[in-house]
């Protein structure tokens, strides 16, 4: 997902060299504060063993390479070289690329520290989804490495500069503090007042859910240190995430399918049934067109969305990560008369992966019935016929292989393998993440192995609450291994995605912090690797080679450029506007009760 964290706001040019040989690769980059010209930038790049720095321009009313296209900020500018719309070229003929940003860590990890999003979208989220007195945390866009606070006051909201300078907080000069956390503590304590006399409260954060996938371990800190410290009935950590999310399900209006008399039969439970504009519609012209099932397919969604936002519509615009989602199918565990439309899905579809995550029989209830044949057995349903070819039993999961035909296209036979993961409880979660995390792996080899496979099938009992878990698990998963370990996730909003195309994804408090468990697991697992990767390559070698680049600006001939598999590629989806209108609140000054000092905050420029 598309961050600033490439600003590293105290990095000295040494530091920035040391950084980017041993904790990037070639086509890393980083930006910083220029200490030869206080004001300016300084890119750093790493490419071909060597640190390249590049002078970046900052006029206080445009950003540039001293030369060439101006913009209004230097996110713009970052944002514009990193897409490749121009490139760097040395006067040898070099090219210099921006390919993978080396992310600088927060400034803090409070929940209300919302990073890089914009004046506008911060109003628009206090204003839609806070109540007044709701405060927030963010980047400064006009003046990198300083912050803004941006607080809901009544019918509108207030935005107040806070300045980062040597280390230290303030806001318009006033007292300095020595962290963003210990600055707003103080003005919870000692409001502030604008000059017209409107006091400007801190009440209750308005807590972030994105975050960086690096600083994952810090957030499931912080959520459970809330969840366990609540007070009262009040929510907290994961609850009150959680409770957020239930109460956003409440409001899908979305037309279902499946009360019809046709079609009743065909559900496992009556209050859960598929949205009628993402369900699967069988298309065989047997059996009726309907099956408890939904497509989640993020893609599709976001390419949906983007036509809403461009038609103006208020819909919150999708980041565009999720173009490159993959696509599965979420659906019930089989009823006696529902075997054969799942095997009608799975042919129409050409899955060619089924992903079982409950027992056939659960406390003595049963959640599934048997679809597939027993050992050395054939299974005819309507003109589907499947044949058992071979089992592997595994320490948590079963692995079957079958033959699936069509008798009006006997010439082929595709494969279809049935992962039966044993080891979830109804309601529950594995013991381990590592459990979950090993049986997807082992299903995405599999998957990647097939060329042209459908979407994976994934069911429990219901299709809502083990199903939804795996799929998101995945989809974070798939977006970290897309943009590397430095991108920006966010659960909570990729549950509340994927609800709306299947309403309850992910069905208890324990499965949503389950999901944050095992991308956690799975990130400390990956960084290790990393590192350990890291230090086998830099072993014996020292890197000693910079300098100072030469550049003109080139428009290439072609696209975007080549990238090596697996690694970390640039964001693409958004390009970052200037919002100077929200970050200029003029003067303000402290109430006239208590002992709170009076304080401005005029523009101040960077030293």
């Amino acid at each position: 997902m598309a961050s600033r964290r490439w600003f590293h706001p105290n990095l000295l040019g040494v530091e920035a060299e040391r950084y980017l040989m041993e904790s990037g690769f070639d086509g890393s980059f980083l930006c910083r504060p220029s200490k030869s010209n206080p004001g300016d930038f300084t890119l750093s790049v790493r490419r071909a063993g060597e640190v390249t720095h590049i002078k970046i321009q900052n006029t206080g009313d445009y950003f540039d390479l001293y030369g060439g296209e101006k913009f209004a900020t230097l996110a713009e500018l970052v944002q514009h070289y990193t897409e490749g719309r121009n490139q760097l070229k040395e006067k040898n003929g070099l090219v210099i690329e921006l390919k993978y940003p080396l992310n600088c860590a927060d400034p803090t990890n409070e929940r209300w520290f919302h990073g890089h999003i914009t004046g506008k979208e911060a109003e628009k989220a206090l204003m839609e989804k806070a109540k007044n007195g709701s405060y927030l945390v963010r980047e400064s866009h006009s003046k990198p490495g300083d912050y803004v606070l941006s607080v809901r006051t009544e019918d509108k909201v207030t935005h107040v500069m806070i300045r980062c300078q040597d280390g230290k907080y303030d806001v318009g000069g006033g007292e300095q503090f020595s962290t963003l956390a210990d600055l707003v503590e103080h003005y919870k304590k000692n409001p502030m007042v604008e000059t017209s006399g409107y006091v400007v409260h801190l009440k209750q954060p308005f807590n972030a859910t994105r975050i960086a996938a690096s600083g994952i371990r810090s957030r499931v800190e912080v959520l459970e240190k809330e969840t366990s410290s609540r007070q009262n009935s009040k929510k907290a950590g994961f609850e009150e995430e959680f409770e957020a999310l239930q109460q956003l399900d409440a409001k899908h209006l979305l037309k279902r399918r499946g009360d019809e008399p046709e079609d009743k039969a065909k559900n496992r439970y009556r209050n859960i049934l598929p949205f009628e504009h993402s369900r699967v519609v069988l298309n065989d012209g047997e059996n009726g067109d309907y099956i408890n099932a939904n497509f989640i397919d993020l893609a599709l969604a976001c390419q949906q969305n983007q036509k809403a936002f461009q038609a103006g519509e208020n819909v919150e615009k999708m980041d565009g990560s999720w173009e490159k989602q993959k696509r599965y199918i979420a659906t019930q565990g089989c009823l006696k008369d529902t075997v054969i439309d799942l095997w009608r899905m799975v042919w129409q579809e050409n899955s060619r992966v089924i992903v079982m995550t409950t027992k056939e029989v659960e406390r003595g209830k049963n959640k599934c019935v048997r679809y597939w044949p027993d050992a050395d057995r054939k299974l005819e349903k309507g003109k589907l016929i499947i044949t058992y070819i071979n089992e592997h039993l595994k320490e948590d999961y079963d692995l079957r292989e079958f033959a699936l035909t069509h008798k009006d296209h006997l010439d082929e036979t595709r494969p279809v393998f049935h992962f039966h993961f044993k080891s979830w409880p109804d309601h529950g979660v594995p013991s381990e993440p590592s459990r979950v995390l090993s049986f997807l792996h082992d299903i995405n080899m599999k998957q990647d192995e097939i060329p042209g496979a459908g979407p994976i099938i994934v069911h429990c009992s219901a299709g809502i609450g083990r199903t939804g878990t795996f799929i998101v698990i995945d989809i974070i998963l798939n977006l970290i291994n897309q943009h590397g370990l430095d991108c920006e996730i966010d659960i909570f909003n990729t549950i509340r995605l994927v609800r709306g195309q299947r309403s309850g994804l992910v069905q208890t408090e324990a499965q949503y912090k389950f999901v944050y468990q095992a991308v956690q697991q799975y990130i400390e697992t990956m960084t290790t690797r990393v590192q350990a990767e890291h230090n086998t390559l830099k072993t014996g070698r020292e890197y000693i080679n910079t300098k100072k680049a030469h550049y003109e600006l080139q428009t290439p001939s072609h696209g975007a450029h080549s990238v090596p598999p697996h690694t970390p590629i640039p964001p693409q989806d958004r390009v970052m506007q200037e919002q100077k209108l929200y970050e200029n609140v003029g003067p303000m000054r402290s109430p006239p009760a208590g002992n709170q000092k009076q304080f401005s905050h005029p523009p101040v420029p960077r030293k």
